[in-house]
Formats: C-alpha cells, sequence, structure tokens
C-alpha cells in the first residue's frame, strides 16, 4: 500500500503560531526603535515647512564664541543667519565639542554643520560635505627682528633659526617636513609658544590661521606673516546628513550666489583680517 504524500505546504499548528510570533516581535521592535528615537534627521523641505534650521557650531574664536552677555557671535553664526534667512527659515543654534559635532548631526539632533570643518575623506565617509566656503590652514608667523636678513623660506631652513609649533599639531610634523635643518622647539599651547616669538626667543612660529596674522596684527612692529597663503590649506565646508541630495545642491547655489556677491568674502574678511570685531 503506497503511503500517502505528505503536503510540503502544511505546517503544524504550532509551527505556524510561532513564525507569525516571530515577524509580529520584529515589526515591534523596528517601530519600537523608530518611535523611541529622540530626533531625526530631516531632509530640506522637512526644514523649510518647519521654518527652523538646527546649526551645529563649536566655539572657538573667532568661528563662534560667546558675547558678553553670553550671545552667540563669530563668522559661522553669521554665515549660518544669513543662510537661514535665504532660506526663509529661523536660525536654531547647538553648540558641540569638536570631537561630538558629526555625532550630533548623525544623531538627527541638528540639521547642518557650520563650524569651519574642513573636508577630509574620513568625514566624507560620515557626512556630506557641500562645495568650501572658506579657507583655512597653517601659516607662518615670524619676529620681525631675528629675521630680518631672511628673503625666502630656503634661508629660514637653516641651524641658526628656530621654529616653534604646540605639541601634537600639525604643525609640529610640518616643521620637520619643510624645514629639516632648522631647531624645532615645541610648546604646550599656543600662548606660550606666542610669547615666545613676540619676545624673539624663536625666530618664527608655526599655527593654524587666524593666530599668525592675530598677531601680526596687534604686534606690528615685532610680528609678520610673509607669506600671502597657508604653507598647509584646508577647505572648510558645510556638512549635512548622508542621503538628501537637494539639500547639498541648495548650499552649493548659496555658496556660489554669496561668493559672486561678495558677501562670504566681506564676512570673512570682517573676521579673520581685522581686529574691529574685538571692540
Amino acid at each position: 500500500m503506497a503511503k500517502k504524500a505528505r503536503n510540503p505546504v502544511s505546517q503544524s499548528p504550532l509551527r505556524r503560531k510561532g513564525c507569525v510570533h516571530k515577524r509580529n516581535t520584529l515589526f515591534s521592535a523596528l517601530l519600537l526603535s523608530l518611535t523611541c528615537s529622540p530626533a531625526s534627521a530631516r531632509a530640506l523641505q522637512e526644514i523649510l515647512n518647519d521654518g527652523t534650521l538646527r546649526v551645529g557650531v563649536a566655539l572657538y574664536a573667532p568661528w563662534a564664541m560667546r558675547g558678553p552677555s553670553g550671545e552667540l557671535t563669530g563668522f559661522e553664526i553669521d554665515v549660518a543667519r544669513k543662510l537661514a534667512e535665504d532660506m526663509g527659515v529661523e536660525a536654531e543654534f547647538n553648540v558641540y565639542s569638536r570631537e561630538r559635532i558629526i555625532l550630533g548631526l548623525e544623531s538627527g539632533e541638528i540639521d547642518i554643520i557650520a563650524a569651519g570643518l574642513s573636508i577630509t575623506p574620513e568625514r566624507a565617509l560620515r557626512v556630506n560635505f557641500s562645495q568650501p566656503y572658506a579657507r583655512s590652514g597653517t601659516t607662518l608667523a615670524t619676529n620681525l627682528a631675528t629675521t630680518a636678513t631672511v628673503v625666502n623660506l630656503e634661508d629660514l631652513n637653516d641651524s641658526a633659526y628656530t621654529i616653534a609649533a604646540v605639541t601634537g599639531t600639525v604643525a609640529e610634523a610640518l616643521i620637520d617636513r619643510i624645514f629639516p635643518r632648522v631647531q624645532p622647539q615645541f610648546f604646550e599651547d599656543l600662548e606660550s609658544a606666542s610669547a615666545a616669538l613676540i619676545d624673539g626667543t624663536v625666530d618664527a612660529y608655526l599655527e593654524n590661521e587666524p593666530v599668525p596674522t592675530f598677531l601680526a596684527l596687534e604686534n606690528p612692529t615685532k610680528v609678520d606673516v610673509p607669506l600671502p597663503d597657508p604653507l598647509l590649506q584646508t577647505r572648510d565646508a558645510f556638512a549635512v546628513n548622508k542621503g538628501d541630495a537637494d539639500f547639498v545642491i541648495f548650499l552649493n547655489a548659496w555658496i556660489i550666489a554669496r561668493e559672486s556677491d561678495t558677501w562670504l568674502q566681506t564676512i570673512h574678511d570682517y573676521w579673520f583680517e581685522t581686529l574691529r570685531w574685538r571692540r
């Protein structure tokens, strides 16, 4: 007698119930993770609908700083407010440490980073950058008296000269690369290095802008910034979350427009080429 073939589709009620239960559990877990999230990344249209642009900044003069009454001021504050104005929304600022600001964007706490954030391949794996709207970098400041006979960089690359840098910075490695024959001297902070340059203890000082420019403006008879461009340049850009191409396209268009009408250059020169904002 032939055996009755088993229906391959048929399953016991217990097995079928287990599959349904598993699917419900997975769906519930997914729903819970979405509803319990404290914030979420917003697309450009959602920002426009809400009327508020949440901006992440980091305190570092003159990019962003606290005024006498605790209000935020600085280059990035002016840029973000102008951007929000042109979008027809209000700028809402959130202050982060530089180490945590990208995490704030990824978690959805903010919509955009405007914090002098340099474009790097590592960061581009986590965020979408706009095109650059500012430039920065590591610049050489020199003591006018002790380098009076120096005509070019090769003249300065001599064991008779001492160049300062702050320990642990990009400038520390840059001295060895560009000035291998000088005597390097490293300091724990920029205040100590700046003081050594002003009093002539060192002949030159490599530091990120705008420190060298401000030293020259504050001490015009003692300090000079002899080179027109930084020895090592970086490009600063807005950063937004992955996935919203419309936002990046708008930011690029905004940067082009504000460069064309010289607004960006004018506001950059005010904060980085003068000390009028300190009054």
